[in-house]
């Protein structure tokens, strides 16, 4: 027998208010223990009728997604293209230094692709042509940045012997 939500919480005050336990009720409705402590409480805190009409307006429809402010997505899409076609992260330290705003990396790219295409959804991982091998010491050498907030890490590696340098720098120009 299926019984809706509605009438398990009207079931469950009627069960509670004849002493029956928590956990008997919890057993009994076939719920879990602690929805059957909400249960009680909202009803406790507004009477049964207005926490079922609480209830009912609470299942109504999804909820509404959260907005990011136009004037802040402009400012995203100006610092790429004035920043020649920056990445995510940088865009971040962009804002954060220049507005005060601070926004996620994904979101930063959920922004960036209304506008622009940044990476075809079904051409994943295709492969990118032939890499060079190094057969002696800093002939190929793979370099990248890392963002520590207020200080960048340039590293280099290099690819036959493994070797590793950083350099620390204040600024993205060095």
């Amino acid at each position: 027998m299926d019984m809706t939500n509605e009438t398990l919480i009207v079931l469950c005050w009627e069960l509670y208010e004849e002493g029956v336990p928590k956990s008997r009720i919890a057993q009994r409705l076939g719920k879990h223990r602690e929805t059957i402590h909400l249960w009680i409480k909202g009803v406790k805190g507004a009477g049964l009728l207005c926490f079922l009409d609480k209830y009912r307006q609470a299942k109504k429809g999804e909820r509404k997604k959260r907005q990011v402010n136009p004037i802040v997505k402009r400012w995203v899409w100006e610092i790429r293209e004035r920043e020649y076609d920056c990445c995510g992260q940088k865009i971040q330290y962009f804002l954060k230094g220049e507005h005060a705003v601070h926004l996620s990396v994904p979101k930063i790219y959920e922004i960036l692709a209304e506008k622009y295409v940044i990476r075809s959804k079904w051409k994943k991982n295709k492969p990118r042509g032939s890499i060079p091998k190094a057969v002696m010491p800093r002939q190929v050498i793979q370099m990248d940045t890392i963002d520590f907030g207020e200080l960048f890490a340039f590293t280099a590696i290099d690819t036959f012997s493994r070797e590793a340098d950083i350099l620390l720098a204040p600024a993205l120009t060095a």
